[in-house]
C-alpha cells in the first residue's frame, strides 16, 4: 500500500547524519520532516519515490545532493558543510603535519583552501559523476598520501583499504539551518501556490476568455473560457508562440503585432466575439499583452437571463406607449408630453383619478427613456402600513428591528438604481416620511434603517396621485418643498368620461383580450350596448370599463354583446345607472371658472339628485362610502346654502 510521504525529506548519506537528524526532528519538533538513509544513486531513487508520494522539498548533502538536484523538479536544499565545521569536528586533523587528501564533490571541498592557508599540506580532488573514487584514492596513495577527508563514499573505500579517513560530519547547527530553510521554502511555495490557484480560479470563472503573452509573444496564461471559445486544450497552447493561434482568426495576428484593441468586434474560431487587447509596457518597451474576449451570442444569452430574472422579480416595465389605445386628442396630447418628458431625468408627477392608467404611462415613460434596460420598481404608498413603508423604501440592516431579515434588505431605491422608481398614490405618504424622502431625492443617496453606510443612488423618480397635492399642501397634509421637488415635469391623464371617443377603441381591445382568455369568438357590440358604454358615467374610469367588458364576455352567448349583457350587474329594482347624455357639457362647466373643490361638491349634489336621492346608487356611481357621501353632501349644503 502506498502511503503519503511527509512534505520535507532529509536524505542522509551516512549513519551518523541519519542518527543526528532523526534526534533533532524529535527534540526540536520538526514534525514536517522525515529522515531517510541513502547515498548517491540510492538516495536519488528514494527522493524520486518520496516526491511521487507527495514530498515537496528534499534535503541532502554532497554528491547525493548534486545527483538529486539534477534529477527532480522540486526544491532541493543543500546541507552545507563549512571548513569551520571540519575544524570543530576533527581538531586532531588540524594537528597533523602529514599530507591530507580531501576528496569530494565541489560543494564539499570548496572550503579547504582555508586549511591550506593555515599551513597544512592539503590536496583537494573534485569528484565528478563519472569519477571512480577508488582510482582517485589509489593515485593519492602512490603520491605518498595516506590520510584522507571526505564524504561517506570516501570513508567506505578508505575503511576497506585500511586507510585513515575523517568523514566530514554535518553539525547540528548545519542540520537545523537546512531544515529551517526547507520549511521557509515549503511555506513560501504554499503561499505562492495559493495565490496562483486564486488567480487561476478567478480567471477560469469569469465570463471573459483571457490570454496573456510575454515579451517573446509566448502564451503564458489561458483560462477555461478562452479554451472553450477556441476549442483547444490550454496545456497545448501555454508556452507556445501566439502564432500557433493565428489560424483561429486574423485578430490573433493583430495581437501578435502588439496592436491595442478596445471593445472591437471580431471573428474568432468562426464565432463573433467582442475583444480587447492591451499591450503591457515597461519603460516604454512592450513586454507582452493581455487579451480578453467574450462570445457575443453567450453575452446576449446572459443578458436575456438577467432580464428574465428581473421580470420574475417584477422589476421591469411591461408596457410602452404602444400599449395605450386611444382615439381622442386629449390622450394623443398626453402621450406627446410624456414622450418629451421621457428624454430627461427630472422627476415626473402624473395626476389623474383612479383607474385612468397612470402606471401605464409611468412604465411607458421608463421604456421610452435611456434607462429602459435598467430596473423599473413600482411601489403603492397606500398599500403598505406606515411601519412597513419606511423599510420598503429605504431598506434596513440586520437586527434593526424585531423580525428583520438576516443580512438586512435593500430598499426600493437601491433596487431601482440606474433605473426608474414609480411611487403610486404618493399623497398617502405620511408627513414625517415625506421629509426623509425629500432628502433622499435631493442628496441622491440613502442610509438603511439601523445602518450608517451612505449608499449613492442614480434613480429617476416618477410619482402619481389621484388627489390634488396643492390642496393637501394648504391643508398641511403634504410638504410644499416635496411637491416642488417631484412636480418639475407634470401632466394630467384625463378621466374616461372626458374622452368618450376612446371608449369604443378600449372596449374592442378588452373584448379581444377576454375572447382569448375565455376561448370566446365574440365579434363586437350591438349598437345599443356600445351606446350605453359610451354614455355611461365611469367612476372607476378605464378599470371599470374593463370590468364591464370582461363580465359581458363571460355572459354573452351570441356573436355580439348586447345591452342586457352589459346591464347584467346593475340592480333591476334600483334606479338605472347615470348616463351622461351630453358629455361635452363638462367642457362648458370647465369654462365657467368654478374651482375644483366647488365643482366636486356641485357634482356630488347633481348625482345625488339624478338618482332620486338614492344613497346606495350615488355611492356606487361615485365609488365612496355612505359616511363620505354624508360628509360631502353636508359640505355641499354649507357651500351652496342649499
Amino acid at each position: 500500500m502506498v502511503t503519503n510521504a511527509k512534505e520535507i525529506i532529509l536524505i542522509a548519506p551516512y549513519d551518523d547524519l541519519y542518527a543526528t537528524a532523526s534526534n533533532l526532528v524529535v527534540s526540536k519538533g520538526y514534525h514536517q520532516v522525515e529522515v531517510v538513509k541513502g547515498d548517491l544513486d540510492e538516495g536519488m531513487s528514494i527522493a524520486t519515490e518520496k516526491i511521487d508520494q507527495g514530498a515537496k522539498v528534499i534535503i541532502s548533502r554532497g554528491g547525493t545532493f548534486s545527483l538529486i538536484q539534477n534529477a527532480v523538479n522540486v526544491p532541493v536544499v543543500e546541507l552545507r558543510i563549512s571548513v569551520y565545521d571540519l575544524m570543530a569536528s576533527y581538531p586532531q586533523l588540524m594537528k597533523l603535519d602529514e599530507p591530507i587528501a580531501c576528496i569530494g564533490y565541489k560543494n564539499i571541498i570548496s572550503g579547504f583552501d582555508l586549511v591550506s592557508d593555515l599551513g597544512k599540506n592539503v590536496k583537494t580532488i573534485e569528484i565528478t559523476h563519472e569519477s571512480d573514487v577508488g582510482t582517485l584514492i589509489s593515485e593519492c596513495v602512490r603520491e605518498g598520501i595516506t590520510v584522507f577527508a571526505g564524504g561517506a563514499i570516501v570513508g567506505r573505500i578508505c575503511e576497506s583499504r585500511g586507510l585513515r579517513c575523517y568523514i566530514w560530519a554535518s553539525s547540528e547547527y548545519a542540520i537545523i539551518a537546512a531544515m529551517d530553510e526547507a520549511l521557509r521554502i515549503l511555506n513560501a511555495s504554499k503561499r505562492e501556490i495559493e495565490l496562483v490557484n486564486r488567480y487561476l480560479t478567478l480567471t477560469d470563472y469569469v465570463h471573459d476568455g483571457f490570454i496573456a503573452t510575454n515579451e517573446e509573444n509566448q502564451v503564458i496564461l489561458m483560462n477555461v473560457p478562452a479554451q472553450k471559445i477556441l476549442e483547444v486544450n490550454k496545456a497545448d497552447v501555454v508556452g507556445r508562440s501566439i502564432e500557433s493561434l493565428y489560424p483561429y482568426g486574423k485578430v490573433m495576428e493583430e495581437i501578435g503585432l502588439g496592436r491595442q484593441l478596445i471593445d472591437e468586434i471580431r471573428t474568432l474560431n468562426n464565432k463573433s466575439v467582442t475583444i480587447s487587447t492591451i499591450p503591457i509596457l515597461v519603460n516604454h518597451e512592450q513586454r507582452g499583452s493581455v487579451t480578453v474576449f467574450q462570445e457575443i451570442a453567450k453575452l446576449q444569452n446572459r443578458e436575456q437571463k438577467v432580464r428574465m430574472k428581473l421580470v420574475e422579480k417584477g422589476f421591469t416595465a411591461k408596457h410602452s406607449f404602444n400599449s395605450i389605445f386611444y382615439k381622442s386628442k386629449k390622450i394623443e396630447h398626453c402621450i406627446a408630453i410624456a414622450k418629451k418628458f421621457s428624454l430627461y431625468d427630472c422627476p415626473v408627477l402624473i395626476e389623474g383619478s383612479t383607474g385612468v392608467g397612470k402606471e401605464l404611462f409611468s412604465q411607458s415613460i421608463h421604456n421610452y427613456s435611456h434607462r429602459k434596460n435598467s430596473p423599473f420598481v413600482a411601489v403603492n404608498c397606500a398599500a403598505l402600513s406606515h411601519s412597513l413603508l419606511e423599510s420598503e423604501l429605504f431598506g434596513y440592516e440586520e437586527g434593526s428591528f424585531t423580525g428583520s431579515r438576516k443580512g438586512g434588505k435593500a430598499g426600493v431605491f437601491e433596487m431601482a438604481h440606474r433605473g426608474t422608481l414609480f411611487l403610486d398614490e404618493i399623497s398617502e405618504l405620511p408627513v414625517d416620511m415625506q421629509g426623509r424622502l425629500l432628502r433622499v431625492i435631493q442628496e441622491r443617496e440613502v442610509v438603511r434603517l439601523g445602518g450608517d453606510k451612505v449608499i449613492p443612488l442614480d434613480v429617476r423618480l416618477v410619482c402619481a396621485t389621484n388627489k390634488d397635492l396643492r390642496q393637501l399642501v394648504e391643508e398641511g397634509l403634504f410638504r410644499r418643498d416635496l411637491l416642488f421637488r417631484i412636480n418639475t415635469l407634470r401632466f394630467r391623464v384625463p378621466p374616461l368620461n372626458e374622452r368618450p371617443a376612446d371608449i369604443p377603441v378600449l372596449a374592442q381591445k378588452f373584448l379581444e383580450r377576454y375572447n382569448l382568455q375565455y376561448a370566446k369568438d365574440i365579434k363586437g357590440f350591438t349598437s345599443e350596448a356600445l351606446d350605453f358604454l359610451v354614455h355611461y358615467h365611469y367612476a372607476g374610469n378605464v378599470r371599470e370599463l374593463r370590468g364591464i367588458v370582461e363580465r359581458s364576455v363571460i355572459l354573452c352567448e351570441g356573436r355580439l354583446i348586447g345591452r342586457s349583457d352589459v346591464l347584467f350587474d346593475f340592480d333591476e329594482d334600483a334606479e338605472p345607472p347615470v348616463v351622461l347624455e351630453k358629455p361635452e357639457a363638462i367642457e362648458t362647466i370647465a369654462a365657467s371658472g368654478m374651482s375644483l373643490r366647488k365643482l366636486e361638491q356641485w357634482y356630488v349634489q347633481q348625482i345625488f339628485e339624478q338618482t332620486g336621492k338614492s344613497q346606495e346608487q350615488t355611492c356606487k356611481i361615485l365609488g365612496i362610502s355612505r359616511t363620505t357621501l354624508w360628509k360631502k353632501l353636508k359640505e355641499s349644503v354649507d357651500m351652496f346654502n342649499i
